[in-house]
């Protein structure tokens, strides 16, 4: 095992190979390099609006003592209805946002008119190798085209004006691993995407692209190859010291599927990895480190080549990404102005880092978690909780933050006025154990948990009316005095990221359908709106003729889409909300979540096929149908199907792929006819337990 120590010391002689082709120039007209780096006064260039991410607006048109008058000046609704992530822009008076399967929408940002829409018609059967819904967090600006990465693996061009596709390139390895949901950025020129799959055999990469052709540059992984195949670099032949086993086979995990941050104070691109892949490393004989997975890793913005990595959670058993935004602002640490790296990972620490040199500066706490007993208070490495290897122990462990994390996707703020960074918080222990004799296939999550405790009755915190079993929160973090100032309870999981303005504001969507706008220096509540629908994107803000616009996505889904929070179904309307100061225009009454009476036929089966459906539910079909077979609004509730009787219907969807148009992908190579009715079986006995215990 290498520490990051000693890696940390190789940096010098890292590099990567030199860029396979020169760039075409930065462009001189439209949205230029310079305009992203200092955007006119009310636009919104970037998905975090500046370079650094910070989600902060200087407007305060709209301010503590005026939002109150905030109403809803028009809205669109989306013709999808699944989750909703994106982060729209605005320049030139037109709001530029995506939606779920990477549609791309340009409205006229004043009046809410439909200017353009693009659809790149994403196979529907891509859901299959989606971990957490097909959605999108948004387009990048730069010249005069608008950009997409599409869930199938597409970098998309298209002009500003019109809409028209410019060009397409498919730039992810293959069409079984990988997908593309996060927002591209650009650097110099280069457009930045990485992908998602680090549940499936994806090896994860940051690449760039050419902003006029869509032709790679460069590519950085971010673990290492087949050795026998030699490595690309230096920084892979160090990394590979950090594994064991044939991790090569499985992908490896790692995945760029979020945080990208171009920084041109230091020439640097930060990006967040994911985890390593499968989750539990002792089915396939992983030790060690695993670098660069679940790391913040720094290279050069022009040739991609190595600069320092710092990892967040050394060899990563509980899925503790660190794709969560990553941020850059300027500190007054000590007595000494540092230009630094502010990172809140799914782990539960919030990490203080030197931004040129990747050196750590602070590591504290912000949620409760269990799986370490401290960091290192030079290093901050982490110094892992024995009891947390729960694969070297063979017991089941709760660990806290469980696998959605303490914070993911939803954007954090930072107010420069407070000093405070805004964070949406989950608290939400998960047990982990190892699957017995787990098999890798080809299709489904290879995480190689337990399936049988994600298919009982009392599976997972997220079916849970206990508060102490599933909080959240939106908190105020002082990272100087390294404390939480305030805190907003929340009543269920999973709500939206935040928005600090210059209006001393912080606004926040949550879970159970509400906007709000809070106090940014002490956390008092000044308004409200029901929403009709959840929220789990961030909020954005921009200004046309002297008017200040807020603008928010509805729309229930992602890594949450599966499960009914809180024991109940959470509602999805997935929509545009755009708020200005003296609006009066309303939302039509929400459709009812119509109350449903479980039915189901008689139960037939035998205790071993409940057990080996129960077996396979929890592999295969949780994730997208909710925890113990009760999901949330997104995707049907199994319980109540009507094929539940047919055997011959249940098997042309789980086997043959019928409703593979509608994103229920076939099976067949994972498994057979009986196994189709041990699903079928156990689908039948939890409703009737359901039925006769009153629920």
């Amino acid at each position: 095992m290498v520490s990051i120590t000693r890696i940390l010391a190789m940096a010098a002689v890292l590099s990567l190979a030199a860029c396979s082709k020169q760039p075409s120039p930065p462009v001189t007209d439209g949205v230029t390099d310079a305009l992203l780096a200092s955007a006119p006064e009310g636009e919104w260039l970037n998905y975090g609006n500046d370079l650094g991410e910070q989600h902060y607006s200087n407007l305060e048109l709209i301010d503590d003592s005026n939002v109150g008058e905030l109403g809803l000046a028009w809205f669109a609704d989306f013709e999808t209805a699944r989750g909703q992530e994106a982060v729209p822009l605005m320049h030139n008076g037109v709001l530029f946002l995506t939606t779920a399967w990477s549609m791309v929408k340009a409205y006229d940002a004043r009046t809410g008119a439909l200017k353009w829409s693009y659809d790149p018609e994403v196979p529907r059967e891509t859901l299959g190798r989606a971990c957490c819904d097909a959605v999108n967090r948004g387009v990048a600006l730069y010249g005069d085209k608008v950009y997409v990465g599409t869930l199938d693996g597409r970098l998309v061009a298209l002009e500003q004006e019109t809409g028209n596709l410019v060009f397409e390139k498919f730039i992810v390895p293959n069409q079984r691993d990988y997908t593309i949901t996060g927002a591209p950025r650009i650097a110099n020129g280069l457009v930045l995407l990485g992908s998602g799959g680090a549940e499936y055999r994806a090896r994860g990469y940051l690449g760039a692209y050419d902003s006029q052709t869509g032709e790679e540059v460069w590519k950085f992984h971010t673990v290492p190859g087949n050795p026998a195949d030699g490595f690309e670099n230096d920084a892979m032949e160090a990394a590979a010291k950090t594994w064991a086993g044939e991790w090569w086979k499985f992908g490896g995990g790692g995945t760029v599927w979020d945080a990208i941050t171009y920084d041109p104070a230091t020439g640097l691109i930060y990006f967040g990895t994911g985890n390593a892949e499968p989750w539990v490393p002792s089915v396939v004989g992983r030790e060690g480190d695993s670098l660069y997975t679940s790391s913040i890793v720094a290279v050069d913005a022009e040739t991609g080549e190595y600069a320092w990595h710092f990892q967040e959670t050394p060899e990563d058993r509980w899925d503790y990404d660190s794709a969560s935004p990553i941020m850059t602002v300027d500190l007054t640490i000590d007595g000494e102005k540092r230009h630094v790296i502010l990172h809140a990972p799914k782990n539960g620490y919030f990490y203080v880092l030197d931004a040129k040199t990747g050196k750590f500066i602070s590591g504290t706490s912000y949620a409760e978690q269990n799986w370490t007993t401290g960091i290192d208070p030079v290093t901050g490495r982490a110094e892992i909780n024995p009891e947390a290897r729960y694969d070297v122990t063979g017991k089941t462990f709760s660990v806290n933050p469980g696998v959605m994390g303490a914070h993911s996707f939803q954007p954090m703020s930072f107010s420069p006025k407070t000093g405070l960074v805004y964070i949406p918080i989950n608290l939400a222990a998960v047990p982990l154990r190892t699957e017995e004799d787990w098999k890798p296939t080809d299709v489904g999550y290879q995480n190689a948990q337990d399936p049988l405790w994600w298919s009982t009755p009392t599976a997972g915190p997220m079916g849970s009316d206990e508060p102490a079993a599933a909080m959240a929160a939106l908190i105020a973090w002082d990272p100087l005095a390294k404390k939480e100032v305030w805190r907003v309870e929340r009543s269920k999981l999973g709500n939206g990221g935040t928005l600090a303005t210059a209006g001393n504001l912080v606004l926040h969507g949550t879970t159970d359908g509400r906007f709000e706008a809070f106090d940014a220096g002490k956390g008092k509540p000044l308004w409200s709106y029901n929403t009709h629908s959840s929220i789990i994107a961030a909020p954005m803000t921009y200004a046309i003729g002297g008017e200040q616009y807020v603008a928010v996505l509805t729309g229930w889904g992602g890594g949450w889409g599966g499960a009914a929070i809180g024991g109940t179904a959470t509602r999805n309307t997935s929509r545009v909300l755009v708020f200005k100061l003296g609006a009066k225009a309303e939302l039509p009454a929400p459709p009812s979540l119509a109350e449903r009476v479980l039915d189901p036929p008689p139960f037939t089966g035998t205790d071993t096929q409940v057990t080996r459906g129960a077996t396979i539910y929890g592999r295969y079909c949780y994730a997208c149908h909710g925890a113990a077979a009760v999901a949330g609004s997104l995707n049907p509730d199994l319980r109540y199907s009507a094929t539940l009787s047919d055997s011959n219907a249940i098997k042309s969807i789980i086997i043959e792929g019928a409703l593979k148009h509608n994103g229920m992908v076939s099976f067949e190579k994972a498994l057979a006819d009986e196994d189709s009715e041990a699903i079928r079986h156990y689908l039948i006995k939890r409703p009737n337990d359901d039925k006769a215990a009153g629920k």
